[in-house]
């Protein structure tokens, strides 16, 4: 469980830290008027259409719908215009048509294959709506076309190495290094070069890069943010404090940082400090289900069993298959000794193996249907939860104790004289209560066989 809460943390502090960045780079390239320098317009050429100089205006006006509506009918007599229908492409992205944005987009490419700016316009569209694939072809399309703007073959190499950093981080720096030889270094090409060397495990390079880009610009809390994820991952605790409190001196509403500073706190065991930013952040995003669950699993460590227990509700309605989360409420409901409750929800949560983020995280939720059901008085779903546990992780002294007394309650004196020698051999004095019921029942299973 304290694996899957760190990736959960990992995981969330990777969104808070790239949707600064990846809105404004996938962000559509709209309105004539506004587009970077070396991006052509259709609007330009001899003004033998009226309609030209009306849609120039419009798109100058930002009066996308009107643009459209004028664009529509320069391209219906110009089908083949490329500069038209990636106008076109333009204002419909702007108002965010995307489908037909796409098509227009599409045919500009189809019309001239060497004009950079639909290829690049289509690959940002795509990626914001999830094809990454496609994006992908489009923006190397559009970053290979030698007498493009070297600014926006630079995007386009940016564009894809975002979208390869988790998947191909070493694609992912060559795009990035072909960005930068087309155009300065930004601080988000900082940045992004030390989330690459993270996920090649360059935690040196990692490190320079964010110290490179936080001596350039001290307050850049992106940079903090990272730095101190990479310190937290290495143990370096030490170092990652004073520099959390440091920074939320100066941006004291940060998330990023106010969610970071508490899941330090979580680590160390220290709720009662936690729980203080948690609130505060949970009270300007109620909705944000992150937020929540940390909460929640701060409320529970901290044995307030009822606030986490309106959180899990809360959350489980929104999320009911969430196995994770139906665990974690299972959970707390055990130690309001509220096992049947506890049981029925682990039951659901366990059905569905590949649901679970990892084997381990399946484990504990079986574990803890064990630990439930023995607590009901239920044996026989203690054996068919340690069954399940028993495929993806080996016995600990715990499960072999649950297992031993789930078989001594069923009367299977054989099994549970065997499974109370295997705990006693595997406890070695590490739980001294249940050592002393496991030899005590050894004694009277002698009799009963």
């Amino acid at each position: 469980m304290q694996q899957a809460n760190q990736n959960r943390r990992v995981g969330r502090r990777a969104r808070l830290l790239q949707a600064t960045a990846l809105v404004a780079l996938f962000s559509p390239i709209v309105a004539t008027a506004q587009l970077p320098a070396g991006t052509r317009d259709a609007t330009a050429q001899p003004q033998q259409d009226p309609l030209r100089a009306q849609a120039a205006d419009a798109l100058s006006k930002q009066d996308y719908a009107t643009a459209i509506r004028l664009l529509t009918s320069l391209a219906e007599k110009n089908p083949k215009d490329a500069q038209v229908l990636y106008n076109l492409g333009s204002a419909q992205d702007a108002l965010d048509h995307a489908s037909d944005a796409e098509a227009a987009y599409r045919r500009a490419s189809a019309a001239s294959p060497n004009l950079l700016e639909p290829h690049l316009a289509l690959g940002l569209l795509l990626a914001r709506t999830g094809k990454t694939a496609e994006a992908h072809t489009e923006l190397a399309a559009a970053a290979t076309i030698a007498d493009g703007d070297p600014g926006l073959r630079a995007r386009a190499y940016r564009a894809m190495a975002r979208l390869d950093q988790s998947g191909n981080p070493a694609g992912a720096s060559d795009e990035l290094l072909n960005a930068i030889k087309l155009s300065s270094e930004t601080p988000d090409d900082i940045l992004l070069a030390g989330e690459l060397a993270e996920a090649t495990s360059d935690a040196a390079s990692a490190e320079a890069a964010y110290r490179r880009l936080l001596a350039a610009d001290p307050d850049n809390t992106q940079a903090t943010a990272a730095l101190i994820h990479l310190l937290i991952r290495q143990g370096k605790t030490d170092q990652a404090e004073p520099l959390l409190t440091a920074a939320l001196q100066k941006h004291p509403d940060d998330a990023t940082l106010n969610s970071q500073l508490a899941s330090l706190y979580e680590s160390q065991n220290k709720a009662d400090k936690a729980i203080p930013l948690v609130e505060k952040l949970h009270a300007s995003q109620p909705q944000d289900a992150s937020i929540s669950r940390l909460l929640a699993r701060l409320y529970a460590r901290d044995s307030q069993y009822d606030k986490a227990l309106a959180l899990y509700t809360t959350l489980s309605a929104t999320s009911p298959n969430d196995p994770t989360l139906l665990d974690d409420q299972a959970d707390t409901l055990i130690r309001m000794r509220r096992p049947a409750d506890a049981e029925a929800l682990l039951k659901r949560a366990v059905a569905d193996p590949q649901a679970f983020p990892n084997p381990q995280a399946y484990a504990t939720a079986a574990s803890h249907l064990a630990f439930a059901a023995a607590n009901n008085n239920d044996p026989a779903t203690v054996l068919r939860a340690l069954e399940l546990r028993g495929k993806v992780s080996p016995p600990t002294p715990s499960t072999l104790f649950l297992a031993a007394a789930a078989h001594d309650k069923l009367h299977q004196v054989k099994e549970a004289s065997d499974l109370y020698k295997q705990f006693l051999a595997a406890a070695g004095g590490q739980f001294p209560d249940e050592e002393w019921e496991a030899k005590h029942r050894l004694a009277a299973l002698v009799h009963m066989k």
